[in-house]
């Protein structure tokens, strides 16, 4: 009824925020199984019918989705396991189509972030999450029509990144009584992150929250200026702002 409305501005408006939200509102309040599988039918409509929300402009509804949906791939119920990993891969592969069969960079680096808070979370990572993981790959490698473009391949390479974070945080877990180790691996890893400024922002957040809980607040601090010069530099590569990180040698001079 309200399809011209809601396509407005390019499907960014107040409008399809509400209706948005009130799909997430389904995810976010625990339902049973058999009312979650209506729940993901919707979203797969949902998506197929305004992508444009998800895949252009601001990257918010794309993570908010991503999150709940991962957040389902960890569910007790081996049947909403499968049916949030099939949201996913379907929400995969519409970003692969809405992108003329280039690339999903978009729902890669949102599902990685979002992978990245829910280990903070909702402690994600066990063999209901790796099963979840398992079933993408396989819709990947079973899906006839994207057999010659590169899709299933960035599918795998996504799958392998998350792992390699659930990886790491594993070992975080081995050390989380010895906060120097902790926030080397957690240092570590947000550079692995350098040439993806919004991951590397998510690590160096968590990583000032085990600063601050320690009570090391110069530390957590220095984690915070690093964020500020990230947003600073890419500001200045967007003509926004003139000076970038050089802006907060004054404070340090460990920000080169």
């Amino acid at each position: 009824t309200f399809q011209r409305q809601l396509q407005q501005s390019d499907c960014q408006n107040v409008l399809m925020k509400k209706v948005f939200d009130t799909h997430m509102l389904f995810l976010q309040i625990n339902q049973s199984a058999a009312a979650l599988k209506h729940v993901f039918a919707a979203l797969r409509l949902f998506v197929g019918k305004f992508p444009s929300a998800f895949f252009q402009g601001p990257a918010d509804l794309c993570g908010s989705l991503c999150y709940e949906i991962l957040k389902c791939c960890n569910h007790r119920s081996r049947s909403t396991q499968t049916e949030s990993s099939a949201l996913l891969y379907f929400f995969m592969r519409k970003n692969f189509e809405f992108n003329k069969q280039k690339s999903i960079v978009r729902s890669h680096l949102q599902l990685i972030k979002a992978v990245s808070q829910l280990i903070a979370d909702a402690g994600i990572g066990g063999s209901r999450f790796q099963h979840s993981l398992a079933i993408i790959n396989n819709f990947a490698n079973g899906d006839k029509q994207m057999k010659n473009v590169n899709f299933p391949a960035e599918v795998k390479d996504l799958t392998k990144r998350i792992r390699t974070v659930l990886m790491a945080t594993a070992q975080m877990k081995e050390h989380e009584k010895d906060p120097e180790m902790l926030v080397d691996l957690q240092y570590s890893l947000a550079n692995s992150y350098a040439s993806t400024p919004e991951l590397r922002r998510t690590w160096l957040e968590s990583m000032a929250k085990i600063h601050a809980r320690n009570g090391d607040l110069s530390e957590a601090a220095m984690c915070y200026i690093h964020i500020a010069a990230l947003i600073a530099e890419y500001l200045k590569r967007k003509g926004l702002f003139s000076m970038g990180w050089p802006a907060f040698l004054s404070i340090t001079p460990n920000i080169k």
